[in-house]
């Protein structure tokens, strides 16, 4: 057993406790006193608790094989419900290890209780890794039954492992309990002096129902005893269900690990792929931009590109409008588009607007394409006449002043 610290809640004072260190060395006597104090021998060891067995009651239930123990979980309240006198929506169910026998042993302890110890735990700083019944780690002898007398109680444990939790004033019947089992030879008595003095009368009137009874007085606390019965696979850990530690969580995440590594993987190849996609943008930036200061500097020339071109240019054009009033350079427009249209691959290079007239240079497949243009300018009301050209490798390189008829 790991390193740990075994706590046992006091019955009737939750905010006390005794305590022992238990799984490592050096072996210390227990303690005994608040929960704070406590948490602090605890050092961040493990806390292993044990809770009066007089609120916890052992039974088992009859449940049909399933592999799911989420459904056999949900089928116990109802398998026990008849013989429950409280409400089983107020009640918290623990499983044990089903073995051999088809009943599967089960813990019963109200919520209620679950919550004030859980409580008074976790306002000590202290979150247990494991929650028992007392009352199950009583020593199990296979020709004896065991018994501890012990305050208010006797817990009495038969060979076969059942435990029973009476009030010590039905020491009689408790002790019949444990002389139900024919396996039953003799018992093994625990009692602290107090107890002895109270009840020993009345153990001795008993003795003769057994073949053998022995007494043993315990110093102190039964917490030395109990510590002998942990990691004993009878033993039910309270802590299922809706109070399951959260190492239930790590346990979780392992199953879940692979999924969440590969989520992860391709979350990182989505941002991968974004991050690539956004350079990819910015160079697609960097040459608009660049493209966006050529068109400015033909269609502006002299003119500083500032990075506002789209600005400039729509300034530029409210004062030719303003200038000529709606008139010359934008029916030169006009015009030139349409005539444009038909021109058959002639482009153009440049273009200068000065007082009414503009000054078109123009590459096309040949002359004859320049004057088809001119004359198309010259249908829609423009004088336009070729102003020199020049031939060049695959087409005419030439100009055309354009401007309106008198």
């Amino acid at each position: 057993m790991a390193d740990s610290l075994l706590l046992r809640l006091s019955d009737g004072a939750p905010a006390e406790a005794t305590w022992l260190r238990v799984g490592g060395p050096p072996a210390t006597p227990p303690e005994r006193g608040l929960l704070s104090l406590a948490a602090a021998r605890a050092g961040g060891r493990p806390v292993i608790v044990l809770v009066p067995g007089a609120d916890v009651l052992l039974t088992r239930a009859e449940l049909p094989p399933s592999r799911s123990s989420v459904k056999v979980q949900q089928l116990v309240p109802f398998a026990l419900e008849e013989q429950l006198a409280e409400d089983i929506d107020t009640l918290h169910f623990a499983l044990g290890r089903r073995g051999e026998l088809r009943a599967t042993p089960v813990a019963v302890v109200a919520r209620k209780r679950m919550d004030e110890w859980l409580a008074a735990l976790r306002a000590a700083g202290i979150e247990p890794a494991a929650l028992y019944a007392d009352s199950q780690l009583l020593p199990r002898n296979p020709t004896q039954a065991v018994a501890l007398l012990e305050g208010p109680a006797i817990t009495v444990r038969t060979p076969a492992g059942e435990t029973v939790t009476l009030s010590a004033e039905a020491l009689a019947e408790a002790l019949e309990v444990a002389r139900a089992e024919e396996a039953t030879r003799g018992m093994i008595l625990y009692t602290g002096a107090r107890e002895w003095e109270r009840h020993g009368a009345a153990i001795e009137a008993l003795r003769g129902r057994f073949e053998a009874l022995t007494v043993q007085r315990l110093p102190g606390d039964a917490l030395e005893l109990l510590a002998g019965g942990l990691g004993a696979p009878e033993a039910i850990n309270l802590l299922q269900g809706g109070y399951a530690p959260s190492r239930s969580l790590i346990a979780g995440w392992r199953a879940w690990r692979w999924a969440a590594v590969l989520l992860g993987a391709l979350i990182a190849v989505h941002l991968l792929g974004q991050g690539l996609e956004l350079v990819a943008l910015h160079r697609r930036e960097r040459a608009l931009d660049a493209s966006i200061a050529k068109v400015f500097t033909r269609a502006m020339p002299g003119e500083p590109v500032t990075g506002e071109a789209r600005r400039q240019m729509a300034a530029r054009l409210a004062e030719v409008r303003a200038s000529h009033s709606g008139g010359g350079f934008l029916s030169a427009l006009g015009a030139l588009a349409a005539a444009h249209a038909g021109s058959g691959g002639t482009q153009l290079t440049s273009l200068e607007f000065d007082s009414g007239a503009v000054t078109l240079s123009l590459t096309a497949p040949s002359v004859e394409a320049l004057n088809g243009l001119a004359q198309s300018l010259t249908t829609q009301g423009w004088q336009a006449r070729l102003t020199g050209g020049t031939v060049v490798p695959g087409g005419f390189r030439g100009g055309i002043r354009m401007s309106r008829r008198p």
